[in-house]
């Protein structure tokens, strides 16, 4: 295979600002004063693709961008990172997508988003890309609440993608909706990993196992996970197979939790592309969260050989 993961979907231009007090109206601050603001990058295009790229996967980026001066400082961004851009999609008459981060002292955020051109990203447009999936052994896909043009296309999309030989993963944000058209893009998967509050509003269940089981009942042979943030993540490889991954501790000061979901992500299928076992591939997955939380953004996330040592696989 030429890559080992295209990541497809929601990419952006983030603008992080901490320290904010986001459990304060804004209002009453008036002015604040915070740390240098940095022109980033997120979505999961963004965040998980970075992430691979420094656990050493060949990575190619797949969105939309405008042909505004922030495109440029997205491909500028990938390309630096040893991101292929070939499959980027620039679109005419489109911003590119923008988020301002709010983040607090303790590295929690709020979002402001412009959506843009990353949510021009159509079934016509990833259709005509299927040989280069063939050529990739892994595609995330996300978020898909976050694409309306591909939204009720992704369940044709994702089955002609698997039929490829591509493995599929998605991730969900934007809250994770309903259960609907949800249940309809489950069957498409091979892995799916909502964290617990996309889970709850998805499935209307507490217990993570409840939720995968309520997943589950939607058909699919998914590899299923619910990410519980801090306290690890609950895999489920098969219909009644559980395995609980318990977290790690970051290897600093929280600063930025943001791209963690993301990295967790990254981290699993680099596990999964090494060759490691699915429990192996979620301790490198929390290994990398651990990581990411650690700096603005993907910043905290090291190598390869780094993460597998906070991961204890050496």
């Amino acid at each position: 295979m030429a890559l080992d993961c295209i990541v497809c979907g929601e990419c952006c231009v983030d603008i992080p600002v901490r320290p904010v007090p986001i459990g304060s109206p804004l209002r009453d601050e008036r002015v604040l004063e915070v740390d240098p603001i940095p022109a980033g990058s997120g979505g999961i295009v963004s965040n998980a693709g970075i992430a691979m790229a420094r656990l050493g996967l060949d990575v190619a980026a797949f969105a939309c961008v405008g042909t505004d001066n922030w495109a440029d400082h997205l491909l500028s961004t990938y390309q630096a990172a040893g991101i292929d851009t070939s499959m980027m999609i620039r679109c005419q008459d489109n911003a590119t997508s923008v988020t301002v981060v709010l983040i607090d002292d303790s590295g929690d955020h709020a979002f402001i988003y412009h959506p843009g051109a990353s949510q021009q990203l159509s079934k016509e447009i990833l259709l005509g890309q299927l040989d280069n999936f063939a050529q990739a052994r892994f595609t995330l896909v996300g978020y898909y609440g976050l694409l309306p043009d591909l939204e009720q296309d992704l369940p044709a999309c994702l089955a002609a993608i698997r039929e490829t030989g591509c493995r599929v993963a998605m991730d969900a944000g934007g809250g994770g909706g309903s259960l609907a058209p949800l249940d309809q893009i489950l069957p498409h998967l091979d892995i799916y990993f909502p964290s617990y509050s996309e889970a709850l509003s998805q499935t209307g269940q507490r217990e993570p196992q409840q939720m995968i089981e309520t997943l589950r009942g939607c058909g699919t042979d998914a590899m299923i996970g619910i990410t519980l943030g801090d306290q690890g993540a609950i895999l489920s490889p098969a219909a009644g197979e559980w395995l609980t991954i318990d977290p790690l501790p970051p290897p600093g000061n929280v600063v930025d939790t943001t791209a963690a979901g993301d990295s967790f992500f990254a981290g699993f299928i680099a596990g999964l592309v090494q060759g490691l076992s699915v429990g192996d591939a979620g301790r490198l997955a929390a290994a990398t969260g651990a990581c990411c939380v650690t700096g603005l953004g993907v910043a905290g996330i090291g190598s390869i050989t780094e993460t597998m040592k906070l991961a204890g696989l050496e």
